[in-house]
């Protein structure tokens, strides 16, 4: 008797000891938050690139804004003329101002591909354009660079200077949310980085 009991004991064992590892399996959470974290990562890190790419375009565009206040300071009280400096040391002067962040080749000075500068000089304040020259009215559309001109004023002119740079996104998942410039083409797009004054020179000999 003792024997069949023994023996009924023992055959059960293997099912008491499966019944507690299958319940700790089943409360079991190792690997959940790995679980948790894939699901979370892409909205994670989409958000932190797009604080990473619009702080880094902000901080570009206030230092394009700054060198488009400094060369205009320069025109205003004539340190810069039209008769002592031509386009290109205009340019290459610009440039100087946005090194820290913003690099400008030796090509990029000669022939602009990414930063564009318009100067001209009116007769009055309400002739100064106040929008963006683009090549369509679409909202994402490219900017029309063949107005530009550099024709700074002499003493006591009305002028204004604007700066366009076409600053590229690099995050693709970022790109198509903050680029505001879309080309129809396919080509890439970017973040059209803008500043602009308007002042007038003051009567210098």
């Amino acid at each position: 008797m003792k024997e069949t009991d023994q023996a009924a004991d023992a055959a059960s064992r293997p099912h008491r000891r499966k019944r507690p590892r299958l319940t700790a399996f089943a409360r079991s959470r190792d690997g959940s938050a790995a679980i948790e974290f894939a699901l979370l990562a892409i909205p994670y890190f989409l958000v932190v690139f797009a604080i990473i790419e619009t702080f880094i375009a902000f901080a570009g565009e206030e230092l394009l804004s700054n060198a488009v206040d400094t060369m205009s300071r320069k025109m205003r009280t004539g340190q810069i003329t039209p008769a002592n400096t031509n386009v290109t040391a205009f340019r290459t002067a610009f440039c100087d101002e946005i090194s820290i962040l913003i690099k400008c080749s030796t090509t990029e000075v000669a022939t602009p591909n990414k930063l564009f500068i318009d100067v001209q000089n009116f007769s009055t304040f309400a002739a100064i354009p106040t929008t963006i020259p683009r090549t369509s009215t679409s909202a994402y559309a490219d900017i029309k660079t063949s107005d530009f001109k550099y024709l700074p004023g002499g003493s006591g002119t009305i002028n204004m200077v604007r700066a366009y740079y076409r600053w590229q996104v690099i995050t693709d998942l970022i790109r198509p949310y903050i680029t505001n410039v879309r080309p129809t083409d396919g080509s890439s797009s970017y973040f059209l980085m803008v500043a602009t004054t308007a002042f007038q020179n003051e009567q210098y000999p």
